[in-house]
């Protein structure tokens, strides 16, 4: 398999590194997408709420890529869940982003009494062949509990907050025992990691920045990452991390990082409907 992508349990190749597309300031992602797909980037990660799937299609649409090679990741908001509404969504988001299928559609965030909803839509759009793979985001042990306990299709992703500060492991270990793959938000903890001695002393080593050694440990965590850059340089860093190791003394210490420390909960009316 190529060491860029990870298998999900149906088969379906993700690659360990995409671009998240998120800003709470609202800024035109185009530009940054644009060279994400020209260095490299072959996996774009958006959702209904983030207000740019129309960014996304367009430059997607126009980068001259094959549609088989980028790999596109949207999500439905929270006040489009239920099951017709899942459905409803999913058809925006698809025509916003100039697709004839999508290769992961996410639960954005759990809502009680909907999710469960939300989920049989999902379902249905994968047996329907409209999305290759379909999953969750920042559901915990309870959630994912409540889901696996009416799923037909159990879900291939979950898309969490997970940085040095924060390692989730008994998720962690939950999530790897229903073959549920993990894949990190906020990677980088909104640059609160940056001047960390013992990032800094690894990164040192390897010759590389705090922002790589982070992302490599991701990956070697078994965590496909999202690190939002709008910033050429950092673009290019970013995914600049296949070329060395993390030692298991250098992966331990990261991992005694953990504070179980969580970023402020984003204002949840950014996750509303957004059709």
């Amino acid at each position: 398999m190529n060491r860029h992508y990870t298998q999900l349990r149906n088969g379906v190749q993700m690659p360990w590194i995409g671009l998240g597309v998120w800003t709470p300031e609202r800024e035109d992602a185009t530009e940054a997408i644009k060279q994400a797909l020209e260095i490299g980037y072959r996996s774009i990660d958006t959702a209904s709420a983030y207000e740019n799937e129309k960014q996304v299609g367009r430059v997607v649409a126009e980068s001259g890529i094959p549609r088989e090679d980028i790999f596109i990741t949207t999500k439905v908001a929270n006040g489009d869940q239920g099951y017709d509404s899942t459905l409803h969504a999913f058809e925006s988001s698809m025509e916003k982003l100039q697709l004839d299928y999508l290769d992961l559609y996410l639960i954005h965030w759990p809502v009680e009494g909907k999710s469960l909803d939300t989920w049989r839509a999902l379902e249905h759009l994968y047996k329907q062949k409209r999305v290759r793979a379909i999953g969750v985001s920042n559901f915990q042990i309870n959630d994912l509990e409540g889901l696996l306990s009416v799923a037909e299709v159990v879900p291939m992703v979950n898309q969490i907050e997970f940085h040095p500060h924060l390692t989730h492991l008994e998720l962690r270990a939950f999530c790897k025992q229903h073959q549920i793959q993990m894949e990190a938000w906020s990677p980088m903890m909104k640059g609160q990691l940056s001047g960390n001695e013992t990032l800094e002393n690894i990164a040192n080593k390897h010759g590389k920045t705090v922002a790589q050694v982070i992302l490599r440990w991701d990956i070697q965590s078994g965590f496909v990452t999202i690190p939002k850059s709008f910033n050429a340089t950092r673009l290019l860093e970013n995914i600049s991390i296949f070329d060395f190791t993390l030692t298991e003394e250098e992966m331990s210490s990261i991992d005694l990082l953990n504070k179980n420390e969580k970023l402020p909960k984003p204002d949840m009316s950014k996750f509303r409907s957004r059709s």
